[in-house]
Parts: structure tokens; sequence; C-alpha cells
């Protein structure tokens, strides 16, 4: 029961935003497509049965709530939280053909909740302790409501993809097409 947490490598965010957007989306999403999301991501090899998928769809609300805050504070004060009550155990860990990486580990008594909670929190509290903010997100695009993991090194991150800013940047130039329309209809 391992997820990747190399420092720059936010392989176990992706997941994260993954796992939150699909439970958003569908509330009641089963076993079997928690199950794929979970290899997706490479995640621990769980078996999941439909008590499991409600049980991860329930731990995920505090993630859903810590992904849409973009405070440091609040999200360092989420973090804590969820590290006092489930506590990750990080340990270095070499996989073949890769180079050392942090992962967590949890205890062999603790369940899929802690093993997803701890995970989380300790890849988002490395995140926010290597970038300096919240570098994550909601999409600011209109009509989108998915999070995102801000992976670039410049500006801070608005959109889950890009095309959803390049849906804005379309939109924002036809409406100003528009304006410059109807401007020269009243001028002549």
């Amino acid at each position: 029961m391992t997820e990747d947490l190399q420092g720059g490598n936010p392989r176990g965010l992706l997941f994260v935003a993954e796992l939150a957007n699909t439970v958003r989306q569908h509330p009641e999403v089963g076993a079997a497509e928690l199950q794929a999301l979970l290899a997706r991501h490479q995640g621990p090899p769980f078996r999941l049965t439909e008590a499991d998928a409600r049980e991860l769809r329930e731990a995920t609300a505090p993630l859903v709530r810590l992904l849409g805050t973009g405070d440091a504070d609040e999200a360092a004060e989420q973090i804590n939280a969820l590290l006092g009550r489930y506590p990750a155990r990080p340990r270095l860990m070499r996989l073949p053909g890769r180079p050392w990486s942090l992962h967590t580990e949890a205890p062999p008594a603790a369940g899929l909740t802690h093993w997803l909670l701890s995970t989380a929190a300790l890849a988002l509290g490395l995140w926010l302790s290597e970038r300096g903010r919240c570098a994550w997100g909601r999409c600011a695009a209109p009509g989108c409501e998915r999070f995102f993991v801000d992976t670039g090194r410049r500006t801070p991150q608005r959109y889950c993809t890009p095309r959803c800013a390049t849906r804005v940047r379309v939109a924002a130039h036809r409406a100003q097409e528009q304006r410059a329309r109807a401007h020269r209809a009243t001028d002549g």
C-alpha cells in the first residue's frame, strides 16, 4: 500500500484530483470504476467491493474541501488535521526501473480510508510546502468545476485543461468582436 510522492512529481496528486472530480461528478460511482481509477494511477492493489467504493466516496469529502480552498493557511490547517487523524508513514522506495522516491505506507491494520487520506494529506502538504501556495484549484472556466493540480512553474494555472482555457479565450475574443461591431454600427 504505497503511493509515489516523489518531490516535483505530482503523480499522487493527479490521482487525488481525478478521484475528487469523479466522485463529485458521479456521487454513486461504483467499485469497478474506482478500481480502474486506482489502476490508472498505479495505486495499491486493493480489490474494491461496493462497500469499499462507498467508503472511498465518503473519504473523498475532506479532499474536495481541501482542493476547493486557495488559502495556504486554511489548506495547511486542513492538511494537519488529516495527518493528525490519519498519520502517514513515509518511506523511501525504489520501484523497478525508477529512482528512489517517497511513498506512504499504511499500517497493516489500516484500511482504504486511512491509506487514501494519509497519502493525500502528505502529498498535498509536500506540494504546498514546495510551491509555497495552494498549487491546485478549481477550473475558472464558466460551467466547469473540475479540480486540477498546478504543475507549471511560472504563472498559476487557472484552468483544468488547455481545452477549457481555449474555450474561455475564444469566448472573450468573440465577445470583443461583437462589441466592436456594435460600436461601429452605432458610429456609422
